[in-house]
């Protein structure tokens, strides 16, 4: 495993991330093919004897299970300074609003919970889930502000948003003696690259960490034409992500599956590699032991130019998606 400084933190983190959604309580929360408490334990510390320290979770991630099931294994398989755990707040709901619950009061209240699930004193990274249209801006920044100071939070970082917002939030914290965003994770990979427009040149110019979610198309980069899994089956918030654009993407998703032949690797494997060379620690989801050794095998493959082109070259502008599509309208129900 290689490893890299977060933006500008002392976060040696590992060049990939273990995304933590598909752990949970399948029968409670969002998802229907998320693993068990003893399939979780098994993969994180997989992960961890591969070099992989670096893990990514949210409150809502069914229903908090992930974060407990996540907590325990971390705790009981390494030593507190061995990993950095990231986890994730979302929004106020409108019942705090309705009940005047600031946006402190509820970062202070969802991170208390979150570090009751997790079973440790503090978070290594904190992230804004999505940006919240009904609270000042400042609030949430004060807030987070509040949580490092009190020694909960290391650094915190930002999911979900637009350029625009990031440095907006950054410069009011600059300006103000608070603390500023030192990672963004958003939607990215080889089918979905709207982020190179603003946000990725944006991001290295104040040198704040990429880490992206859904780094392999929820599967769609790893798998052979025709294969297909319980999560495939069963994840309608991915179809809703790729769904209108898999004819485009398909012809992308091909030229994986050849490189892939040619070098003798898997798909997995070309298509972590390629996103390697744009962002720090891209954030890819396990749910067998397999996915955690094609991942940290990524970390060593080199792809030269012409590897790269050959898989950039087809791509075509597409419409932003999933929670991003929503202009600025916040919806309950699904988060990435």
């Amino acid at each position: 495993m290689k490893y890299t400084k977060l933006g500008k933190s002392d976060l040696n983190v590992s060049r990939i991330c273990m995304g933590c959604m598909g752990f949970g309580n399948a029968l409670t929360g969002q998802h229907s093919w998320t693993v068990d408490e003893e399939q979780t334990r098994k993969i994180i510390k997989q992960g961890l004897n591969k070099g992989i320290n670096f893990y990514d979770t949210a409150i809502v991630y069914q229903n908090g299970t992930s974060e407990q099931y996540v907590g325990k294994a971390l705790r009981d398989f390494a030593k507190r300074d061995d990993y950095v755990i990231a986890t994730k707040f979302t929004p106020r709901t409108q019942e705090e609003i309705d009940s005047n619950i600031s946006g402190q009061l509820h970062i202070e209240n969802y991170l208390n919970q979150s570090l009751k699930n997790l079973g440790m004193d503090y978070v290594d990274l904190y992230i804004y889930h999505m940006w919240d249209y009904h609270t000042p801006m400042e609030e949430i920044m004060e807030g987070l502000n509040n949580v490092v100071k009190a020694g909960k939070v290391r650094y915190i970082g930002i999911s979900n948003c637009f350029a625009w917002q990031l440095a907006k939030a950054n410069f009011y914290a600059r300006e103000n003696g608070l603390t500023e965003f030192i990672s963004m994770q958003g939607h990215y990979n080889l089918i979905a690259r709207e982020e190179e427009r603003e946000m990725v040149p944006f991001c290295k110019n104040q040198n704040i960490a990429l880490t992206p979610y859904s780094a392999l198309a929820s599967g769609r980069l790893s798998r052979h034409t025709g294969e297909s899994t319980k999560r495939f089956e069963e994840d309608s918030y991915a179809r809703f992500k790729y769904d209108s654009t898999k004819e485009t993407d398909g012809k992308i998703i091909k030229r994986v599956e050849e490189l892939a032949e040619n070098k003798g690797v898997s798909m997995t494997e070309i298509s972590l590699a390629w996103l390697l060379t744009k962002v720090d620690s891209p954030i890819v989801g396990a749910t067998k032991l397999s996915h955690i050794d094609t991942a940290a095998k990524a970390v060593d493959l080199n792809l030269n130019n012409n590897d790269i082109n050959y898989l950039e070259e087809l791509y075509i502008p597409h419409a932003l998606a999933g929670v991003m599509a929503q202009n600025g309208k916040q919806k309950a129900g699904n988060v990435v």
